[in-house]
């Protein structure tokens, strides 16, 4: 069969190099998103998806808009059997996914209909199911909505980030997808409607969406550190010697032992910073990095700037700390 890759996020990767070697496929092209300004300097930097099809000298297209008359023909002189969606950031048109002969297929990293959208990896590890997957799906216009072709679940272990989720993710997902190509070889590719009214939706993360609430549980609050790391990263407010800066959280361990107000500083000792939660016990720090500084270990964060116990994160200066009352971002 010809394929034709449209991707562009790390989670497609694993899908692109099982495609681009396997012996019963021939990956004619990769479709991907235009270079966009990156770094310091704001140079044009090429997606994850592009610098592999580089390193596997696959042709690449970079279309502006996709749904575009011009990127329609380029899809069209490459005759797909089959479209791989996989990460790809912008929703295709009825006149795309009419153009490859067998399918269109999209591999999205839920069980869906749960958590479709934007951020299904984030919500997963939110919300606190023991389980996730990856389905593959046979695309219509809708986010996510198509017929569910096959899926496959993945247990969310309590130490997962959503970075050390997705890689586990991509790689279950790389097998579904040759799988799924095989069951549309041999015909037995099946077609199963979502249900709707079961349907949750993980919309784009933003930045702010990485700020902590410490008058919630403990459970929830380290839910949020992991689902958070590696993007947009939990972070809270630290008010010290007049000065309120913000305070990157990447790793800490839920404990039922000590109290105090939600965000209090209740101890510090080698093993880290020990903040109270909502509803009792509290949350470990050992991971963390003050704005403008490099990350490192909480412990050695506490010593560095005195932290004192009893400071309660979270809360900022009104007036005069360069920040807006309600915290957000500049």
């Amino acid at each position: 069969m010809r394929i034709v890759f449209i991707g562009s996020g790390e989670f497609g990767i694993p899908v692109l190099r099982a495609l681009a070697v396997h012996r019963d496929y021939r990956l004619h092209g990769v479709i991907t998103q235009v270079d966009r300004p990156s770094g310091r300097h704001r140079l044009p930097t090429p997606c994850s998806a592009k610098a592999a099809a580089l390193e596997l000298h696959l042709p690449i297209y970079q279309p502006e808009k996709i749904n575009s008359p011009t990127a329609i023909e380029q899809i069209r002189f490459l005759q797909p059997d089959v479209l791989v969606v996989v990460a790809y950031g912008q929703i295709l048109s009825r006149e795309v996914l009419e153009i490859p002969s067998r399918a269109a297929l999209n591999l999205h990293a839920s069980l869906l209909p749960r958590h479709r959208g934007a951020a299904p990896i984030q919500a997963a590890i939110r919300s606190r199911v023991r389980e996730t997957g990856v389905t593959v799906i046979w695309m219509d216009e809708g986010m996510d909505t198509g017929d569910i072709l096959l899926a496959k679940k993945l247990l969310i272990r309590s130490t997962d980030t959503a970075g050390t989720l997705q890689a586990r993710l991509a790689k279950l997902g790389s097998r579904a997808i040759l799988e799924a190509l095989n069951q549309l070889a041999n015909g037995s590719a099946k077609r199963v409607a979502q249900d709707p009214a079961t349907a949750t939706y993980a919309r784009k993360l933003s930045k702010e969406d990485g700020e902590i609430n410490w008058n919630q549980d403990k459970w929830e609050i380290h839910a949020h550190i992991r689902a958070m790391n590696p993007w947009p990263v939990a972070y809270t407010w630290l008010c010290e010697r007049g000065e309120t800066r913000m305070l990157k959280i990447f790793g800490a361990i839920a404990s039922t032992r000590g109290s105090g107000r939600p965000g209090e500083v209740v101890w510090i000792d080698s093993h880290g910073i020990f903040v109270a939660a909502g509803g009792g016990g509290g949350l470990l720090l050992r991971d963390v990095q003050i704005e403008g500084k490099r990350r490192m270990a909480a412990a050695e964060f506490a010593r560095g700037v005195r932290l004192t116990l009893g400071s309660v994160l979270g809360e900022r200066l009104a007036v005069g700390d360069g920040r807006a009352a309600d915290g957000t971002l500049s």
